[in-house]
C-alpha cells in the first residue's frame, strides 16, 4: 500500500515528521460532519487534524497547499466499527474451535494485518476490537505495529483476552481430563476478577470485555454467567482506571445485570425486552445490535436469502432492533465482523437501513454516536481540531447507503490511502 498515489498528492505527506506544514483543501459536492449534510462545504487540512470547515475556509498564505476538486462525491468522516474481531476470519472458512485450536498463533496475527488493511481501505479508520478469542493479547501487538507504521491499519481499542466466567465458554466437548486453550480468559469471585482485570489492562487492554451470559444452560441455551455483584466489581476496577466494561449479553437477565453493574454497551442484545430497553435509556447504555453476525451465520446454516423466507432467528432480531428503535435506544454501529469478512463492514451499515433505521441515523451511529460511546473526542466528526480521518465517497449515502462502499480514498492522520 503507497500512500497517496492519486494526482498530483503523490508526495503531500510524508511518513517523516513534517519539514514545513502541509496544507490540503478537500472541494466535494457534500460533508457529511457527522451530524449533518453540507452541500458545498470545504474541509482544510493541516498535516495530521483538520484546521478549518465550512463553506469558506480562511487558506493560510506563504505555505505549501494542495487543492482536491471533487464534485459529486460526499466527504465523511473515517468511520468506526464498534464490534470487530481481526484475529478470527468467517466461519464458513474455518470453524470458531478449529481457529482457536487449531491455527498457529503466527497464522492468526499474519491473517489479522490483512484483515487490519482491509478495514482501512473500506473506510473505517477506527475500530473497536472486542476479544482475540484465543490468540493472548495479540490484539495488542497489531495495534503497537499500527501505530509504529509497521503495517497499514486503523486505529484500534482492543479489549485483550475478554473475561468469561469458569465452565461457561470453549471450546466444549472434549474429555473432562483433557485442558484445551480457551476462547476468554477465565475468572470469578471478587478477588480472581480484580485481578483479571487488572492484568488485562496492565497488558494494554483499552476496554474490559465480558460474557454477561452464554449457552452453558442446562438445554445449552444462554444464561447468565455472572452475579450483578461481580459484574460491578469488574466496571468499578475497571473505572478506576478510565476505562469502560462492554458486556456480550443476549439474554434479558445478563442484559439486566450488566446494566445495572455499569456497562457502557451491550453486545448482541437480541432477547431484549421493553424493560431491558427502557433500562438503557434510563442509564445511557448503547447498543450495539451485530445484525450482520446472525445474517451471515444464518446463511452458513443453509439459508437461501433473498430466496427463502427468513429464519425465526432472523425475524426476531429485526423486531427487537425496531423496537429499540422505537424506544429510542442509542444505537451504536458494530458487525462483529470477523464471522463475516473485514473490509466487508459496510454490511451492517446495510442491514441497519434494511431493518428500518434512516440512512442519516446509521452514518450518525458510525461516525459521532461511536466515538461518543467509545470515549473518541477526537474522532467521529469533521470539525477543527479533530484528527483527519476522513472517507471520500462517490454519491451520497443518505440517498443509497451503498454508495458507502464506493470509495475513492480513505485519509487516516492526514495521509490518504487507495486500493492498489
Amino acid at each position: 500500500m503507497k500512500p497517496l498515489a492519486f494526482l498530483l498528492i503523490v508526495s503531500l505527506f510524508p511518513l517523516a515528521a513534517f519539514a514545513q506544514d502541509q496544507y490540503l483543501l478537500i472541494k466535494p459536492a457534500r460533508v457529511f460532519d457527522g451530524e449533518k449534510m453540507h452541500d458545498n462545504w470545504q474541509v482544510l487540512v493541516k498535516n495530521q487534524s483538520i484546521e478549518a470547515v465550512g463553506l469558506q475556509v480562511a487558506l493560510p498564505t506563504n505555505a505549501q497547499l494542495t487543492v482536491i476538486e471533487s464534485p459529486h462525491t460526499t466527504l465523511l468522516p473515517g468511520l468506526i466499527e464498534g464490534h470487530s474481531h481481526l484475529l478470527l476470519h468467517p466461519y464458513n472458512e474455518v470453524t470458531w474451535d478449529d481457529q482457536v485450536l487449531r491455527e498457529s498463533r503466527a497464522e492468526r496475527i499474519l491473517r489479522a494485518g490483512v484483515h487490519a488493511k482491509k478495514t482501512l481501505l473500506a473506510g473505517f479508520t477506527t475500530v473497536r476490537d472486542l476479544g482475540t478469542e484465543g490468540a493472548d493479547y495479540d490484539d495488542i501487538g497489531l495495534k503497537q505495529a499500527i501505530e509504529k507504521g509497521v503495517i497499514v491499519g486503523p486505529r484500534m481499542l482492543v479489549a485483550g483476552r475478554a473475561l468469561v466466567a469458569t465452565g461457561s465458554y470453549g471450546p466444549k466437548g472434549f474429555q473432562s481430563d483433557v485442558q484445551v486453550p480457551q476462547g476468554a480468559e477465565e475468572a470469578d469471585g471478587v478477588d480472581n476478577l480484580a485481578k483479571a482485570v487488572r492484568t488485562q489492562i496492565g497488558k494494554g487492554a483499552d476496554v474490559i470485555k465480558v460474557y454477561a451470559d452464554y449457552r452453558w444452560g442446562l438445554m445449552k441455551d444462554a444464561q447468565p454467567t455472572f452475579l450483578t455483584t461481580e459484574l460491578q466489581w469488574m466496571v468499578d476496577i475497571a473505572k478506576s482506571s478510565g476505562r469502560d466494561v462492554v458486556a456480550h449479553a443476549s439474554t434479558a437477565e445478563g442484559m439486566r445485570r450488566a446494566i445495572m453493574a455499569g456497562v457502557r454497551t451491550i453486545e448482541h442484545g437480541d432477547n431484549a425486552t421493553t424493560e431491558v430497553f427502557e433500562l438503557m435509556k434510563q442509564k445511557d447504555v448503547c447498543f450495539c445490535p451485530t445484525l450482520a453476525a446472525g445474517d451471515a451465520i444464518s446463511q452458513y446454516r443453509g439459508w437461501k436469502k433473498d430466496k427463502e423466507p427468513e429464519p425465526e432467528r432472523i425475524t426476531a432480531k429485526r423486531k427487537s432492533f425496531q423496537q429499540a428503535l422505537a424506544m429510542g435506544v442509542k444505537i451504536c454501529m458494530g458487525g462483529d465482523v470477523g464471522v463475516f469478512p473485514h473490509g466487508d463492514n459496510a454490511r451492517e451499515m446495510e442491514l441497519m437501513v434494511a431493518y428500518g433505521m434512516s440512512p442519516l441515523a446509521v452514518l450518525r451511529a458510525s461516525t459521532a454516536v461511536n466515538a461518543e460511546a467509545f470515549k473518541l473526542p477526537l474522532a467521529g466528526r469533521i470539525k477543527a481540531g479533530n484528527w483527519a480521518d476522513l472517507v471520500l465517497i462517490e454519491g451520497n449515502p443518505v440517498e443509497n447507503i451503498q454508495q458507502i462502499r464506493q470509495i475513492v480514498w480513505v485519509m487516516k492522520a492526514g495521509q490518504i490511502y487507495k486500493k492498489d
